[in-house]
Formats: C-alpha cells, sequence, structure tokens
C-alpha cells in the first residue's frame, strides 16, 4: 500500500476543487432519501411498503434519464448538459412534499429524471484528470467524500423530519441542489481530455446519432432484435442503417462491461435495502432520533475501508467485494439496539467505497474516453436500478417481518447475484478454454 497516493492527488488542484464541489453538491440528495421515507411514513401515514416505492420510483427515473444525461455531456458540453437539472430540482422539490402521495409517485419520478448527473460528472472528469494508478486513488477519494456527505445528510435528514419539518426540509433539498449545480456549471471540470483522438467529423457523427442512443435499451441484443423485424420489411436499406448506428454506438458494452453493471446494481440494492432497514429499526422502536449515530458507524468504517483500497498497488474484483457486503449485512438484521447495530454495520460498511470504486475503476478501463460518459451514464442506471430494487424489497419485508427482514432480505439477494455471477465467470473462462484448445492443438 502506498498512503502518499492520497497527498500527490490532493495536491493538484483541479482534483482537490472537484472533490469538494462534488461533497456540496450530493448533501443535499444525501439527506432526501431519508426525509422522503420519513415523510411518507409520518406525515402521509403510509408505510414502510410505500415509501421503498416511492423511492424505488424516483430511482427508476434515475436510471432512465442518467444514460441521456452522460450522453448530453458528451455532446453539448457540461454547462448546456445541467441547465434542466438545475431548473427542474427547485421546481419539483418545491411542489412534493404539498400534495398527496398519489400525486407524489409521478412528481419523484420526474425529479430522478431531471436529477442533477453529479454522480457520472465527477467519476466522468476524474477518468479525465487522473490515469492509471492514480484512478483508484481518485476514485476511492471520490467515494470516501460521498461516505463524509452520508454521515451528515441522512442524520440532518432524520432530525428535520422527525420534528415536523419535512416540508421545509425537501424544499431546501431542492433549492441546494439547483445552486450545487449553477456552481458546477460556473467550475465546468473538464469531462474530455485535451488530448482527445476523436475527429471533429467524428464528433458530429456523434452527436446526430444521439437520439439513436439515448431511445436505444441497454442491452445491445434486446436493441438489434427490435431492429431487425423492421429491416426486413425496409427495402430502401434504412432501418439496416439504423441497426448499424446503435451496433455502433454500443461497441463498448462487452461481456466484462455488463458483469460490472450487474455488480453496480446488486450494490445499490444492498445499500438501498439497508438504508431503509436502519431507519425502519430505529423509527418503529421510537429511537428515530438516533439514525445519524448508525450512519455515522456505517459510512465511517466505508471511509476507512476507502482509505485502505485506495492505497492499494492491485484491484480487488468488484464481484467479491460485493459479495462480502452482502453477506456481512445479513447479521444486522439480529440487531437489538442502536449500538448493537451501529456496531455491526462497521463490516460491511468496510466494503461499501471498495465496491464503487473498484466498479467505477472497472468502468474507467474498460471503456474508451470518447463514450465514458455515456457509460457511466448506463453504469449510474444499473446503480440506481439496483436502489430501485431494494428500497421496495426491503420495505415489503419489513412490513411483513419486522426491521429484520430489509437486511436478510437484500443480504441474501446480493451474495445470490454474487454466486450467479461467479458461476456465470466461470463457465464463461472454461468456455474460452475450450475453445482455445484445438487451435493450441493444431
Amino acid at each position: 500500500m502506498n498512503f502518499a497516493l492520497y497527498r500527490e492527488l490532493l495536491a493538484i488542484k483541479a482534483i482537490r476543487r472537484l472533490l469538494l464541489v462534488g461533497m456540496i453538491a450530493r448533501i443535499p440528495h444525501s439527506a432526501a432519501g431519508v426525509l422522503l421515507t420519513l415523510h411518507i411514513v409520518l406525515s402521509l401515514g403510509e408505510g414502510y411498503a410505500a415509501a421503498g416505492a416511492a423511492a424505488a420510483v424516483m430511482t427508476i427515473g434515475i436510471a432512465v434519464g442518467a444514460p441521456w444525461r452522460g450522453r448530453r455531456v458528451d455532446t453539448v458540453g457540461l454547462r448546456k448538459a445541467l441547465i434542466p437539472s438545475v431548473v427542474s430540482e427547485t421546481v419539483i422539490w418545491s411542489i412534493v412534499p404539498h400534495v398527496s402521495y398519489q400525486w407524489l409517485l409521478p412528481l419523484v419520478f420526474i425529479g430522478g429524471l431531471l436529477t442533477l448527473p453529479i454522480f457520472s460528472v465527477l467519476r466522468q472528469s476524474l477518468g479525465v484528470l487522473a490515469d492509471g494508478e492514480q484512478r483508484r486513488t481518485a476514485f476511492a477519494l471520490d467515494s470516501i467524500t460521498t461516505e463524509v456527505v452520508f454521515m451528515i445528510g441522512p442524520a440532518l435528514g432524520a432530525i428535520v423530519a422527525t420534528t415536523g419539518n419535512s416540508v421545509i426540509g425537501l424544499t431546501i433539498v431542492g433549492v441546494s441542489t439547483s445552486l450545487a449545480g449553477l456552481f458546477l456549471m460556473w467550475f465546468n471540470p473538464p469531462t474530455r481530455s485535451v488530448t482527445s483522438n476523436l475527429a471533429p467529423a467524428e464528433e458530429q457523427l456523434h452527436a446526430a446519432e444521439a437520439a439513436v442512443v439515448c431511445a436505444a435499451p441497454a442491452h445491445l441484443p434486446e436493441a438489434a432484435a427490435e431492429i431487425a423485424p423492421a429491416a426486413k420489411r425496409t427495402v430502401d436499406g434504412r432501418t439496416t442503417a439504423l441497426k448499424s448506428k446503435v451496433v455502433r454506438n454500443f461497441t463498448w458494452f462487452t461481456a466484462s462491461v455488463a458483469a460490472v453493471f450487474a455488480v453496480a446494481a446488486g450494490s445499490g440494492m444492498v445499500l438501498s435495502g439497508t438504508d431503509v432497514g436502519i431507519v425502519a429499526a430505529l423509527e418503529l422502536t421510537g429511537r428515530q432520533g438516533e439514525i445519524g449515530i448508525v450512519f455515522l458507524f456505517w459510512c465511517a468504517a466505508s471511509v476507512v475501508g476507502g482509505l485502505i483500497y485506495g492505497a492499494m498497488h492491485r484491484p480487488v474484483s468488484p464481484i467479491l467485494l460485493l459479495l462480502g457486503m452482502a453477506a456481512l449485512t445479513l447479521p444486522m438484521g439480529f440487531a437489538h439496539n442502536t449500538w448493537d447495530l451501529a456496531l455491526l454495520s462497521i463490516l460491511p460498511g468496510l466494503l461499501c467505497a471498495p465496491v464503487l470504486s473498484a466498479a467505477s475503476e472497472k468502468v474507467a478501463d474498460l471503456v474508451d474516453e470518447h463514450r465514458r460518459g455515456e457509460a457511466m451514464g448506463w453504469y449510474g442506471s444499473a446503480l440506481t436500478s439496483g436502489v430501485a430494487l431494494g428500497s421496495p424489497l426491503a420495505g415489503v419485508f419489513i412490513d411483513s417481518m419486522g426491521p429484520s427482514g430489509g437486511f436478510l432480505s437484500v443480504g441474501i439477494a446480493g451474495v445470490l447475484v454474487c454466486l450467479v455471477g461467479l458461476l456465470l465467470q466461470a463457465l464463461r473462462r472454461r468456455r474460452l478454454a475450450a475453445a482455445a484448445l484445438p487451435q493450441s492443438q493444431e
């Protein structure tokens, strides 16, 4: 391990400023999850399954919007791409706390669709400002700063919501996020290196194809399957050309990239389910004021894990890190009080930042720079899709089994995802080895 890498990285002014901007921009939305959950449960009188469903709807909106937002950054630049977010954040989150649950759902979906894409922008910019071994340290630092944010945001959100001020809190979330977006537009961090090897004509081609990419589904085989029947009926070859463009736009989507996206989805599921489980475990026992204690231990452990991982010379497989995090989440379901829950959160917390760092590093390594914004957008979609699954999954089991059901459901689901992934990796390696054997014999 080489902890001097952190000093070298933070000596770079652009990276130091980018990480600081990222922290400021993430604080409002780190409080939004707890605020929204407690607003639905305490102010609207709904259950945790309903709160989880609202979180799922919002994160589905984020998942749908992230690739489009990432592609807009690639094609029109950061400042123009952020304008919809800066406008919508204040408008949407000022309305959400004043409506019924039925109207809240479409509003949070739109809010998610147009949310400030701080995650993908920071990861894309860090991929430009740092390379090689520095990139691992940079992504680890970003995960660490995110955990520091989650030590502050959820605790503040819980305090605001439990004192009956969730309406004011949600409005502040929207206004402050818009202000953070304006600051990010002013700072305008680089999302592409000066030495980008794309020719102007090629840049124009990517811009022209943006609409095709935005409309295409996440999986290339599905996109090709949808286009194929129309191609048979079209004599002028236009649909065939469209299919070719879609295929060309998704050449970066390899089996390795798909595996990283699966890890991202599994991570989001485990983390969001744990988040809801912590809030439910303390709120249902009348100790909602102590939510911040558990988040402090959970996130502080992630900071330590991120520091260690960022100083390592060799990467660790994201799927193995997720397997450990999911398995270590299970004991949290057997906690009897706040301090038990806080202490049991340390072990899975140690692997939280490393999982996200390792997955982001893998995407940056696998995808060329000129498509990295789009890839990071899809990566964000995978992560938030997992969040969309984890929140209602935990909520349903909490309503039926009690708080322990939230931790057990997402922990077991996360372990199963990893075991299936490891099995598929083993089968793929065996198939490749079998295919290479006849060639070596020749």
